[in-house]
């Protein structure tokens, strides 16, 4: 078959010659990845262009629609070529009536110094504006989109199942970032790219990889320092802080999570909540309960002057329901058990039931209040409990942690109680 004008006409020709629906070849391929999910949105964003497949779909389109690989790259390059030309075109109008003068005195000039007459040196002009083009608007707008849909949370998927999910974006990212762009543009992605590796890093986070989260949330403080927005730096520095904080270096985490309240300044903002709440924890895991009290008033303080979109239920907002579970981590730790249990009761309330990780740690934190208030037995039963509910993918990673370190303060047989559950699979 010999390429169509573009990779969108090439792809709806097969599938509709197929006698396919968009979510009937969506499953084809899904099914070809061994049922790893494939979004229909992204086949319907193949066939109008607005974005083009990059290498890593090259094979398994070609598999999945019974061409070959050469042929969809032909037809990626078909598109991608047309889609510059547009651009050049529109470019060259908007600018015709300026231009002419240019052009006349580039004539003169040219001819003066003897360049006119050299061979291909239109072609080369062309070649350097692709190549300065090469930002590829289609691809950009679709990453940012792609950083506002990947920020709502797990929304009761596990982890590597949305880790997975992002592996498309993470390639187009490292695609874009390799290209030249202007310097507006450039700002604009590297803010993108700060967000998208920043979720990349929560999720590392969340499943236990401590030394691999620290890796992307390095790689996301460069690109939020390049982007030159501070309430980006300010959320990536407090997301990073809780590392630090959930896997046993609490000095650690106040430095990082003080160094994020700055960053945020006096406006309100949820990143600017979150370094507070992140704060009080820290200080209160270190003993500093004079600091975690302060930081606490802070966090209510700063997260009551919030609007709906800073206190949105995302990775990027800070949503109530998350403000009481950190505040009731901050009391648990301080031995404060009384004001730790109306905070977990408000987080349950507000928690809505998808909300796995959340509700276990939750869980957890009641049963190390238990503990402190007298009944070792009851809170290794209620960690159990909490435990045993759990759905295999959350096992590992931040809820083992916490499970874990109650396990450490329980005596005896409750101790060993828990010990096992969490060694049983």
């Amino acid at each position: 078959m010999m390429a169509p004008e573009g990779i969108g006409a090439l792809l709806r020709s097969i599938r509709e010659a197929a006698g396919l629906t968009r979510e009937e070849q969506a499953a084809v391929l899904q099914a070809a990845q061994g049922g790893k999910w494939f979004d229909p949105e992204n086949l319907k964003r193949w066939e109008t262009e607005k974005r083009l497949p990059t290498p890593m779909w090259h094979a398994l389109l070609a598999e999945c629609y019974g061409t070959s690989t050469e042929e969809i790259i032909r037809a990626v390059v078909a598109s991608r070529r047309r889609r510059r030309l547009h651009r050049l075109t529109g470019e060259e109008a908007r600018e015709e009536g300026s231009a002419v003068d240019r052009r006349k005195f580039l004539g003169v000039a040219a001819a003066a110094t003897g360049m006119a007459g050299l061979p291909d040196i239109a072609e080369a002009r062309q070649g350097i504006n692709a190549g300065l083009s090469a930002s590829d608007s289609g691809d950009l707008a679709y990453l940012s989109g792609a950083f506002e849909r990947h920020r709502g949370g797990y929304r009761g998927r596990p982890p590597n199942e949305v880790l997975g999910q992002m592996k498309g974006d993470l390639d187009l990212l490292r695609e874009l970032l390799g290209r030249p762009h202007p310097a507006s543009v450039r700002k604009d992605l590297a803010r993108t790219a700060a967000g998208i590796t920043g979720l990349v890093a929560i999720i590392q986070h969340d499943r236990g990889e401590q030394r691999d989260a620290v890796g992307w949330f390095a790689t996301a403080e460069q690109a939020a320092r390049e982007s030159g927005d501070r309430h980006m730096l300010a959320w990536v520095l407090s997301r990073h802080a809780m590392v630090p904080l959930n896997y046993g270096a609490p000095h650690t985490a106040a430095t990082m999570a003080i160094r994020a309240r700055a960053e945020a300044g006096r406006s309100p903002s949820a990143a600017g909540a979150l370094a507070a709440a992140v704060t009080a924890r820290s200080l209160a895991a270190v003993g500093d309960r004079e600091g975690a009290l302060r930081a606490v008033a802070d966090a209510r303080a700063a997260a009551a002057r919030l609007d709906s979109v800073q206190g949105a239920d995302t990775w990027f907002g800070y949503p109530p329901q998350k403000h009481h579970v950190h505040l009731s981590q901050a009391f648990t730790l301080m031995g404060r058990t009384r004001e730790a249990y109306a905070e977990q009761e408000s987080a349950f309330a507000l928690t809505t039931s998808p909300s796995v990780m959340t509700r276990a740690l939750i869980a957890v934190d009641r049963a190390a209040c238990v503990r402190a208030d007298g009944d070792p037995a009851m809170a290794a039963d209620l960690a159990v409990s909490a435990w045993l509910q759990l759905p295999a993918a959350y096992r590992d990673g931040l809820v083992r942690s916490r499970a874990e370190s109650l396990c450490q303060v329980l005596p005896g047989q409750p101790g060993s109680t828990l010990r096992e559950a969490l060694t049983s699979r």
